[in-house]
């Protein structure tokens, strides 16, 4: 199985840092009103980056890594610059 670290942007242009199985249906989910109240708050997404991983824990390990970082960074991961 494969896992997913992922980036998702948000109708206020906020960006919403998560790790999953399956992001495609992980973001159908959010912006249905399930699971994270993050999108409740700042609108419906569109991930806009995703990384592979092995196993659910990289994946999980990942997104805590990617959630301390500033925005700038994260923007420029998301346009695959040197982070």
């Amino acid at each position: 199985m494969t896992f997913y670290f992922y980036i998702a942007r948000c109708a206020d242009n906020s960006l919403y840092i998560g790790s999953s199985d399956d992001p495609s249906r992980r973001i159908v989910e959010h912006n249905s009103g399930i699971g994270a109240q993050w999108f409740r708050q700042h609108g419906k997404g569109t991930i806009v980056y995703t990384e592979e991983y092995l196993t659910n824990l990289e994946a999980h390990r990942r997104e805590l890594q990617v959630k301390k970082w500033s925005r700038k960074k994260k923007e420029n991961l998301i346009k695959n610059l040197k982070p």
